[in-house]
Order: structure tokens, then C-alpha cells, then sequence
């Protein structure tokens, strides 16, 4: 039977190359010099570090087209409101990841209203499509393309 899983992952090794690079424009700017103003990565979470929330913004309208240039799409950043606290603020840009499940019971619920003859169950972080046709699942695709989610959506392991 034809299978395909839909996930929502980061690449985190683009992210690092992002991150480094938006460094790297922050330190040579002519208006952050001195301030100490950088960005840190651990795991899935990058914080922003500046004298100002206004210098926080301006790092991530950095940061942002980094992030799109090398193919990270902007809709599963997190972001939190700054925190400011005498002379440094700070910021935090989650990397949201995998489908949680009130997004994967909606990807069902989707699935099942189209009437198409797939079957579509909740593995973990990932939702595994099955159907006895390729043509059907390949509906599935452009269903969910089409549909406005509040996370990127990648399909992966498609197997006839």
C-alpha cells in the first residue's frame, strides 16, 4: 500500500550557518559597535542579546532573511516579546518543530472531510498517510499544500 508521512522539521545545520552569519553582520555594523549586541543558538532556540529593544528589533530584521535565504520558512519561528532588565535585553526566536497534536487531529479532520479514500493516522510528531492509490495521495499533497496551516508542512518516506 502507498504511504507517505507529513512532518515539520528545521534544518538546524542551515540555522547555525544563519545565526553565524547574522553575527557577523551585527559585529561589523557601525550602529551596534561596542554594544555587545549578538545572537546565541542552543538546540532549537536562538536569543538575541542588545542594549535595547529597539537594537532587538533591528537584529531580528537581520536575522529574519537569513533565516529565508537559506530555506527556513519564517512561520515556524516563535517569537517572544523582549526582555528588558537594566542595561541588557534580550529576546527569544523558538524554532517550532514536529506537529503537535491539535494541528495533527485538524490535518485528519481535513483529510477526512475531502472524501478522499486515504487513511490518515497520528504517529509521534508526523501523521502517515495510507491509501491504495498513488493518484489519491498525491490529492492528499495538494489538499494540504492549499490548506492555511499555522506550521510548514514537508512529506517525506512516500512509498509505493
Amino acid at each position: 500500500m502507498p504511504s507517505f508521512d507529513i512532518v515539520s522539521e528545521v534544518n538546524l545545520h542551515e540555522t547555525t550557518n544563519a545565526v553565524d552569519q547574522a553575527n557577523r553582520e551585527v559585529s561589523t555594523r557601525f550602529d551596534f559597535k561596542g554594544s555587545g549586541a549578538h545572537y546565541e543558538l542552543n538546540d532549537a532556540t536562538i536569543t538575541l542579546y542588545a542594549e535595547t529593544e529597539f537594537q532587538l528589533q533591528q537584529m531580528l530584521d537581520i536575522l529574519q532573511p537569513r533565516l529565508a535565504k537559506r530555506g527556513i520558512d519564517l512561520l515556524c519561528l516563535k517569537i517572544d516579546p523582549p526582555q528588558v532588565s537594566g542595561k541588557q535585553a534580550r529576546q527569544t526566536v523558538t524554532l517550532r518543530q514536529g506537529i503537535d497534536a491539535p494541528l495533527a487531529k485538524n490535518i485528519i479532520k481535513l483529510i477526512k472531510d475531502s472524501k478522499l479514500k486515504v487513511q490518515a493516522s497520528i504517529q509521534g510528531e508526523q501523521v502517515r498517510v495510507i491509501g491504495k492509490k498513488r493518484d489519491d495521495l498525491q490529492e492528499t499533497i495538494a489538499l494540504l499544500r492549499k490548506a492555511e496551516l499555522e506550521l510548514p508542512l514537508q512529506f517525506v518516506n512516500f512509498r509505493d
